[in-house]
């Protein structure tokens, strides 16, 4: 207990004066996760959409595959990245590993099935009777998309959360792809486990502590959101 007190008076001032170091690995971690998330959003809730609404063979088989999907071994994902990336690799040219790029690339992937999996499930647990009267109705599938993501919005806001909390503090396929380099490539995850494992506590204890903030100020964001959006009722109205 002395020991964590002792290594606590030293990281909680690195945090409040803002330690170069632990700034430059904030700053990164920001990009990693702002870009990672937005990619994975970009490309996954219109998946998740397709297969939420779709009527296509194979559906259900995409549908099990993105579920399972979430539960995807992170370790396993920079380790088929890492072989993909090496110079025996099919990408082996593009010269990859150890780098920021493999890290964006890395952490897209981790955050997609998240984005997919969670849209769909958000889509899919509307009520029928909505979007069988707005295919009634004559809606296209523009505006079936556009009225299901309107009424499930908040699922779907919960899937980019996920998604953005998995770039925050997912390690294992970063360090694996990146190498974890002081003061290069670390995010605040990665940074807090070389430091743990360089015995360097207090940076460890300060890197852990702002990850830990940045993940309870996202859920503090997901329960406003859910708290205001469950009183908003959007309608759907077919063009005259």
């Amino acid at each position: 207990m002395h020991l964590l007190w002792e290594e606590l008076r030293t990281a909680v001032p690195m945090i409040w004066h803002g330690d170069p170091y632990l700034l430059s690995i904030i700053s990164f971690t920001a990009q990693v996760a702002a870009v990672a998330t937005a990619l994975a959003t970009v490309i996954g809730v219109p998946i998740g959409l397709a297969l939420a609404l779709g009527r296509f063979p194979g559906r259900g088989v995409l549908r099990f595959l993105a579920n399972a999907s979430v539960a995807l071994p992170p370790v396993l994902v920079g380790l088929a990245l890492f072989m993909i990336f090496s110079p025996q690799g099919p990408l082996g040219s593009l010269q990859l590993n150890v780098t920021r790029r493999a890290i964006f690339i890395a952490q897209t992937i981790l955050a997609l099935p998240y984005t997919v999996a969670l849209s769909a499930a958000a889509v899919q647990g509307l009520p029928r009777g909505l979007l069988e009267q707005a295919r009634a109705f004559g809606a296209g599938r523009t505006q079936m998309a556009a009225l299901a993501l309107r009424e499930a919005r908040i699922g779907v806001v919960a899937a980019v959360i996920a998604a953005l909390g998995t770039t925050l503090s997912e390690v294992g396929a970063i360090v694996i792809v990146g190498g974890n380099v002081y003061g290069y490539d670390q995010t605040l995850a990665s940074a807090a486990l070389f430091d743990a494992n360089a015995a360097r506590y207090a940076e460890a204890i300060a890197t852990g502590i702002v990850l830990a903030a940045l993940i309870l100020i996202l859920i503090g964001g997901l329960s406003l959101l859910q708290e205001r959006g469950g009183g908003i009722r959007w309608r759907f109205r077919t063009a005259a």
